[in-house]
């Protein structure tokens, strides 16, 4: 196998506790590369493909069902020191409980790397235990091992447990908390406690499965295809990622909640479920105040010359926490501005409760967030809240509401079905602020108009990572465009999400691609891997393994009908602040969007999928 993979994926199978391995096909690894490509290419041709044959409906496919799927996957790039940021792995479920499409996650810390110093490039399981498990993998041996134990443990104590019982180096657990366990709709999968698989219910689908955790050690190394090349390279990338006032700068600083105070500015910072896009509190609640206040250290994934994780404590008071990490500028959003609470200690607290017990804070957030509108216009009776005080602003609410999320506790049952579920429940579907699902991060469109074309077409559902827009629209990276208007957009979400497709097969940090383009991309590719990739190539890659994903939803019933966004965003104008009068000109860039993409009703056609070397 080539430099950068270490040329095995690990099957497991939990219902009749089989294990095997299979060499990565260099193939496929070409056309695919690793973590989210390579996952896609396993679900299509190695699972739904046999599934139809058996005359299984894809649609028929159960998410919380043992014959979903879920991958740990890592690519070339993982693991190999001096890579910029290679501390990242890929979590990919055939089908997400909380959106019924791909489910897909990603996380940084150790885990990956450490996964593959233990022998595999990916770990795919399938089936599901009828007991809790836990997955030991060390230096290559594989052993499925009883979790009775460790069921019901938060996140922080099964970590513990399973790392002090694995006497080798490099020791790394991922594993779900009770909101897993308990089939929350939208649980993360944690690693190294703090860091979060966190989108799309992973966790949920582990917590079907019985999987408590998966444990991984090892000293195996990838090779490095050409290392005096690579040394070169090396060293300039870091280099450049050093002196960019973002990764160099920003990031190391204040951490990602630094966007708090930029994105407010421009008027696009989601207030109170996305009723307006402008809080003239904001700066109680961004990096700079929390770098004055709980800040206490930084904390970075392996081997990141970034460090943007933040390591706080909240000294005293009803919030008290002597040591957490985060809160990163996503949850400080949506635990915080969304709903309504400027109390940075409350949102401390409860960012540390959702890792604790394994939560996605985004949706966690928005839920809650969702929950207090439809609260304060009536159409929550207050006996469904038993006694929680759902107000916008409440911040004791807020931490109440997550634990009893967790646990499914009275009103927490409905929280842990998401913001699209609950809004319906109630009669009000259209104060649910996600698409496909999913709940929309923090960067309302009706200020930069490519992020919303691009949470409408995102796979996943609402996700900003898929095509990050806010670069240029914002902060200017490669260069500054305007972000209120439509016209252009439809090329650069295209663009953005075909390269992202490829930094989530390297696997990769994106906060990296500030600094690094496609060209140094298929630099690290060659040098480290020993491909011969041109930036060209890298493009169609990245274009192929996005159509491939976007084919597998369409298997699912996905059209679209469902490349939307809420009608707050299309039809009420922003009511405040910069972007003032805005709303998102969807339809507009969506034509041309389907055009550049080559497909008919949002599903690639037969025509593009063949030109993209995609067999059906």
């Amino acid at each position: 196998m080539k430099g950068g993979y270490m040329g095995k994926i690990l099957f497991v199978n939990l219902t009749d506790e089989t294990i095997r391995t299979e060499p990565v096909d260099p193939q496929v690894a070409e056309k695919y590369i690793g973590g989210k490509g390579y996952s896609l290419y396993l679900f299509y041709y190695r699972y739904l493909k046999e599934y139809m044959k058996k005359g299984i409906s894809p649609r028929d496919i159960d998410p919380l069902g043992p014959e979903n799927v879920l991958v740990f996957g890592t690519g070339p790039l993982t693991g190999v020191a001096g890579v910029p940021s290679p501390g990242r792995h890929y979590v990919m479920t055939l089908r997400s409980p909380l959106t019924g499409s791909v489910g897909s996650a990603n996380s940084g810390g150790e885990f990956g790397a450490y996964m593959k110093f233990a022998g595999y490039d990916m770990i795919v399981v399938e089936g599901a235990s009828e007991k809790p498990v836990y997955l030991e993998v060390v230096n290559g041996h594989v052993e499925i091992k009883n979790a009775s134990d460790l069921w019901g443990k938060n996140v922080f104590d099964t970590t513990r447990v399973l790392k002090n019982r694995v006497k080798a180096k490099n020791v790394s657990a991922a594993c779900i908390g009770p909101a897993g366990e308990n089939l929350v709709l939208f649980a993360n999968i944690m690693n190294d406690e703090h860091r979060a698989a966190g989108r799309t219910g992973v966790g949920a689908v582990m917590g079907s499965k019985k999987l408590k955790a998966i444990v991984v050690a090892g000293d195996e190394k990838p090779q490095i295809a050409k290392p005096d090349e690579y040394r070169e390279l090396s060293k300039n990338l870091i280099e450049r990622i050093k002196k960019n006032p973002v990764t160099g700068e920003g990031l190391p600083k204040y951490g990602t909640a630094i966007l708090i105070n930029i994105i407010n500015q421009a008027g696009m910072l989601p207030y109170k479920n996305w009723q307006f896009g402008y809080n003239p509190e904001a700066d109680k609640i961004s990096g700079e105040t929390l770098e004055k206040t709980y800040l206490i250290g930084r904390r970075a994934c392996w081997g990141c010359q970034i460090s943007c994780g933040r390591v706080t404590k909240v000294p005293s008071g009803p919030y008290q926490i002597l040591y957490s990490e985060g809160p990163e500028y996503e949850s400080t959003w949506a635990l915080g501005n969304s709903t309504g609470v400027m109390d940075l200690a409350a949102i401390v607290k409860a960012n540390h409760l959702c890792d604790e017990l394994g939560i996605d804070t985004i949706s966690m957030g928005s839920t809650i967030a969702a929950a207090m509108e439809l609260y304060e216009k009536g159409y929550i009776p207050e006996e469904d809240l038993q006694g929680l005080d759902l107000r916008f602003g409440n911040a004791a609410a807020l931490v109440e509401a997550v634990w009893r999320t967790a646990y499914k506790v009275g009103f927490g049952a409905k929280l842990a079905l998401g913001s699209k579920r609950l809004a319906e429940l109630y009669g009000a579907p259209e104060l649910s602020m996600s698409v496909k699902g999913l709940e929309m991060p923090a960067y309302d469109p009706r200020g930069a108009k490519g992020i919303g074309l691009n949470y409408a077409t995102a796979n996943r559902g609402g996700c900003h990572v898929t095509g990050y827009t806010i670069s240029p629209e914002i902060l200017g990276i490669p260069q500054k465009i305007d972000p209120l208007t439509p016209e252009g957009k439809a090329q650069w979400v295209k663009t953005f999400q075909d390269f992202t497709s490829v930094v989530n097969s390297a696997v990769n940090c994106l906060f990296v691609t500030f600094e690094i383009g496609v060209k140094d991309y298929a630099d690290l590719f060659n040098t480290v891997a020993g491909f011969n990739f041109t930036a060209d190539d890298l493009m169609k890659i990245g274009e192929r393994i996005y159509n491939l994903e976007r084919y597998i939803m369409s298997l699912y019933g996905f059209s679209a009908k469902d490349d939307t966004l809420p009608r707050r965003l299309t039809h009420e104008p922003m009511p405040e602040g910069p972007a003032k009068g805005q709303v998102v000109e969807l339809d507009r860039m969506l034509k041309e969007y389907y055009q550049l993409r080559g497909w008919v009703d949002g599903v690639p056609t037969k025509e593009k999928l063949k030109e993209l070397g995609i067999e059906i």
